[in-house]
């Protein structure tokens, strides 16, 4: 699967503000079932449960079934993944710009130290 593909599914999941709700929830509550955080919403169970699974298929949220329920946690994999890839880019860019000036300062400094008696 190419790792773009992976990534429109986490903005997909994260256009939608009962879906960043959960994840905020889940960050707070690591574990909390589908119950618990259906208490914060005003939809119905089946909503907040169509909501988890875009969430799940993100890769966002993972579910662990313990018995007849299940406790879900948040993974900022996805998340953390897209931020280096944005960062990453910028930042050796701007490092290099960075670079060049430091680089034109030094050598203008050193061209008026030599003029000076």
């Amino acid at each position: 699967m190419d790792p773009c593909d992976d990534q429109d599914a986490v903005f997909r999941a994260l256009a939608h503000a009962h879906r960043r709700r959960i994840l905020d929830l889940l960050r707070r509550m690591p574990g909390a079932s589908v119950n618990d955080l259906c208490k914060y919403f005003d939809t119905s169970r089946i909503a907040v449960m169509k909501h988890l699974s875009v969430l799940v298929e993100a890769g966002l949220v993972h579910s662990e079934k313990h018995g007849r329920t299940r406790s879900l946690h948040f993974d900022p994999v996805p998340l953390r993944r897209i931020h280096d890839r944005w960062t990453d880019e910028l930042g050796e860019f701007w490092a290099g710009r960075m670079l060049d000036v430091k680089r034109r300062v030094e050598a203008r400094a050193t061209r008026a130290r030599e003029r000076t008696p």
